[in-house]
C-alpha cells in the first residue's frame, strides 16, 4: 500500500493525487508547486497535510527556492497544530527521504518524549528489516544523538527501550549505521547489554579500522571495562587506547 492510500484515493475527482504529483514535481516553474502548497494549506485537512508533507521528499533547483518552499511547508504544518501530528508521523513511517524535515516539524508539535518514542519505534522496526539505503536510519540515529540526552528518561510510555531499538543496529550491514549507533550509545548510560554488544561488535569488526576505532572510543567514554573479554580486546587495541589495571579502556593524552 502506498503512502497516498493511507488517506484514501480521492478528495474530489482524484484531486489529492494530482496535487501530490504537482507538489513533488522537480522541474517546471516553481510557481506551480507553490500554488499547490498554498491550496493544500487552505484545505487544511489531515489528508491535505499528508500530501503537503511529500514536498520534503524532493530536492528542486535552485537550492534557495527549494529551502524556502520546504520552510514554508514546515511553518504551515506547525501552524496546523494537533491535526498535523498524525500526518507527520505517517510521513516519517512510510517515507525514506525528507525525514529530518519531518522530525523538525514533529519537534514543534509534540513533546520531546513523544519525538523520542516515535524515533525509537521507527528504529526498532528498521533494525529488523533489510533496507538497501541506510539514509533513514542514519538520520534517525543522528537526530537522537544531537538533540536528546539520556534516552532512558526521554522515551515516552509504550516505546521500545533504547536497548531494544538501538542495539540491533550494531549488526547492520552498513558501516555508517554501525558507527552512528556506537556514537549514540556512547551518549547513553552504560548498561551491561550495551557493554556486551559493543565488545561483540569490536570482535566482529576487528579488521574494520573505522568501526574498531569508534568502539574503542565509545568504551573509553563510557568508562567500560572488558571483563570476560580482556585477551580478545588486548589483541585489538591500537594507539592511543590501552587497558588500565582494572580492565577499563582508556585513551592516552
Amino acid at each position: 500500500m502506498g503512502f497516498l492510500d493511507l488517506f484514501g484515493r480521492k478528495s474530489g475527482p482524484g484531486a489529492l493525487r494530482k496535487q501530490a504529483q504537482k507538489v513533488t514535481e522537480k522541474f517546471g516553474p516553481p510557481e506551480n508547486r507553490q500554488k499547490v502548497i498554498q491550496q493544500l494549506a487552505e484545505m487544511g485537512t489531515p489528508e491535505a497535510l499528508s500530501v503537503l508533507c511529500l514536498r520534503f521528499t524532493i530536492r528542486a533547483d535552485p537550492g534557495i527556492t527549494d529551502d524556502e518552499e520546504k520552510e514554508n511547508v514546515r511553518l504551515i504544518l506547525v501552524e496546523a497544530g494537533e491535526k498535523a501530528v498524525g500526518p507527520v508521523k505517517e510521513f516519517l513511517e512510510h517515507q525514506e527521504a525528507g525525514v529530518s524535515w519531518g522530525l523538525r516539524v514533529l519537534t514543534s508539535l509534540t513533546s520531546p518524549e513523544d519525538v523520542v518514542a516515535t524515533t525509537l519505534r521507527l528504529l526498532y522496526r528498521l533494525g529488523r528489516e533489510y533496507t538497501r539505503d541506510p539514509e533513514k536510519k542514519l538520520v534517525l540515529l543522528s537526530w537522537l544523538a544531537e538533540h536528546h540526552g539520556d534516552l532512558t528518561h526521554a522515551a515516552g510510555a509504550g516505546a521500545p527501550s533504547p536497548d531494544e531499538a538501538v542495539l540491533p543496529l550494531l549488526e547492520d550491514f552498513a558501516d555508517d549505521v554501525r558507527i552512528s549507533t556506537v556514537r549514540l550509545l556512547a551518549r547513553q548510560p552504560l548498561t551491561e547489554r550495551t557493554r556486551e554488544a559493543l565488545l561483540a561488535l569490536l570482535e566482529r569488526d576487528k579488521d574494520n579500522a573505522r568501526v574498531r576505532g569508534e568502539v574503542l572510543q565509545a568504551l573509553s567514554e563510557l568508562g567500560a571495562d572488558v571483563k570476560g573479554h580482556r585477551p580478545t580486546v588486548e589483541a585489538l587495541l591500537v594507539e592511543p587506547y590501552f587497558l588500565d589495571r582494572d580492565g577499563h579502556v582508556k585513551r592516552r593524552g
